[in-house]
């Protein structure tokens, strides 16, 4: 039962920091769900995919959760405990670094400004890192094989959105300024020497 309170605890945070910042920055004018929104080709596949998956993961684990799935290994799951909160909190840190550049997906017409400080200094990606370690917690903590097939097209996905998508849209965007930080900021997490 503790499992249970932890992991719906732990998705209840991360969904409810996503839809709070959502709603404020709606209230503010600023739309921040841009997946597939004016795209076209390869990167539009991508976005609406990513949607998709984003959609069907949180429904596979609320059944794995309360199907109570695991496999019975203590440490697996105190481990996906540890993981998940860790993973809401470089999530909220990560929104809460950014103000109001973040966005979910990029944005073809506005130009956001290119944060580099805080947690974004020792990752480019940090709200990605928090997405991954709580879909990962979540697996740790309910194993079962359809929540590892979503879990891993999930972290698939949310890797192809940032290499295929946002990374050309830096590019772009701030050419050399974020080819300089990116030599020196790994994608996921540390600093390059």
């Amino acid at each position: 039962m503790a499992y249970k309170i932890i992991a719906i605890l732990i998705l209840a945070a991360f969904y409810g920091i996503y839809y709070i910042k959502l709603i404020s920055q709606r209230k503010q004018g600023i739309q921040t769900n841009l997946l597939g929104k004016g795209k076209k080709g390869f990167v539009k596949a991508i976005e609406d995919s990513l949607k998709i998956v984003t959609f069907v993961a949180p429904i596979v684990e609320l059944i794995s959760i309360f199907m109570d799935t695991y496999i019975d290994l203590t440490w697996v799951r105190v481990l996906g405990c540890i993981l998940g909160i860790l993973g809401v909190v470089v999530f909220a840190v990560s929104v809460l670094t950014m103000r109001d550049s973040w966005r979910t997906g990029v944005p073809d017409d506005k130009k956001t400004e290119l944060i580099t400080s805080g947690i974004y200094a020792y990752s480019r990606n940090p709200a990605f890192l928090g997405f991954d370690l709580i879909y990962l917690s979540i697996l740790f903590i309910f194993f079962n094989w359809g929540l590892l097939v979503i879990t891993v097209l999930t972290v698939v996905m949310f890797h192809l959105q940032i290499v295929k998508v946002e990374e050309a849209f830096l590019i772009k965007t701030f050419g050399e300024e974020y080819l300089e930080y990116r030599k020196k900021v790994c994608r996921y997490i540390g600093r390059k020497r």
